[in-house]
Formats: C-alpha cells, sequence, structure tokens
C-alpha cells in the first residue's frame, strides 16, 4: 500500500528563495507593459517566457526546499492576474483588443473582490479556486501571447491570431461562468448556522 503523499507545510516567512523569485516576477510587469504599449512585442514575449520560467522555478523550489508560504500563495496567482491585466491594456492602448474585453476580465475580479469582503465581514476566508477559473486564466494566459506573436512575426499572424481570439473569448466566457460559481458558494457559505458564543458567567457580569 502506497504511503500517502505528505503535505507540505505552510509557512508565515516572507523572505525565502522562492518568494524571492515571485518579487522579482512581479517587478518585470511594468517592463512587460511598456514593452507591449511601444509595440515592442518581441521583447515582452521574452519578458512572459522568463516570468513563465520564473513561475514554474520558484513552485518547485517552494516544494523541495520546503519554503511553501502563504506569501508565495497569494503572489503566485496575483502575478498571473497581473500579467493578463498589462497584456489587455497594452494590447487595448493600440486598439489591438476592444476595451469591453478589458472591462469583463478587471470586472469580474472586482466582483470577486466584492465577494470576499462579503465572506470576510461573515467571518469567512476566501474561497478556494475552482477548476473552472483555473482553466479561465489558462485560456487568458494563453490567448494574449498568442496575438502578440502574430504581431511580433506578421507570417505567423494567419494561424496565431485565429487561436489567440478563440482562447481569449473562451477564457473571457470561463471567467464570468466561475464568477457566476463564486457567488453560488459565497451564498451558500454567508447561509451556514454559525456556532453560538458560550454563555456568560454571571460571576463575570459588571
Amino acid at each position: 500500500m502506497a504511503a500517502a503523499e505528505e503535505v507540505p507545510e505552510v509557512s508565515s516567512r516572507v523572505f525565502t528563495v522562492p518568494n524571492i523569485l515571485s518579487f522579482a516576477r512581479l517587478l518585470l510587469v511594468p517592463v512587460f507593459l511598456m514593452l507591449i504599449v511601444n509595440g515592442e512585442d518581441a521583447w515582452a514575449l521574452v519578458v512572459l517566457i522568463v516570468s513563465s520560467a520564473t513561475d514554474f522555478l520558484d513552485g518547485y523550489l517552494a516544494r523541495s526546499l520546503g519554503q511553501v508560504t502563504r506569501l508565495g500563495q497569494l503572489l503566485d496567482p496575483a502575478a498571473d492576474r497581473l500579467y493578463i491585466f498589462a497584456a489587455l491594456i497594452g494590447l487595448a492602448w493600440r486598439d489591438l483588443v476592444p476595451w469591453w474585453i478589458v472591462a469583463i476580465v478587471v470586472g469580474r475580479d472586482v466582483y470577486l473582490l466584492i465577494l470576499g469582503v462579503v465572506l470576510a465581514n461573515y467571518g469567512f476566508g476566501p474561497l478556494p479556486v475552482h477548476l473552472l477559473g483555473k482553466v479561465a486564466t489558462f485560456c487568458l494566459f494563453y490567448a494574449l501571447p498568442m496575438i502578440m506573436l502574430g504581431q511580433a512575426f506578421p507570417a505567423l499572424s494567419w494561424w496565431s491570431q485565429p487561436v489567440g481570439w478563440a482562447f481569449g473569448l473562451w477564457g473571457a466566457f470561463l471567467y464570468w461562468w466561475a464568477g457566476i460559481i463564486y457567488t453560488i458558494e459565497t451564498l451558500r457559505v454567508i447561509r451556514l448556522p454559525r456556532p453560538a458564543e458560550p454563555p456568560r458567567s454571571d460571576t463575570l457580569d459588571d
């Protein structure tokens, strides 16, 4: 009988090797945005490849070195979203992506932030990430580089643009579908009976 897989311990440390890599990845976001705005799509793709390699490396090191941290678990998805936002805003600035797609994607994350505030007011933490949300993020994270690839290398645009747009539109749809699932889960959670407070002792009353 195989031994159960060991769950890594999550610490509250800040300065670990994986977290430093995550911070470096975040520092590349404004560089990535400026490259897209200035039409340097090939260099923007290089930055994105470096960022993706860093993302894989910090996850591997966190597990192999036993340096899984709560901060690292927050930084990774935050970095993914910032790269998506940067790509959307940069491409929309150049009129390569309509602003309504930017509003759909950013609006969904603002909406989830509001749901998080509602959960916190009821004494609950954030909901676990749903598989559909991961698929939607993957679609968007794959779509935008494909659109940029067609801009950087026009000879490839005949297939990269349709593929990029297919993933982008499907990802935007799934993004909000996941948002609806989070809404249903939030309503279910906040309706759960809250534990009753223990009765106060008369000897402790004023």
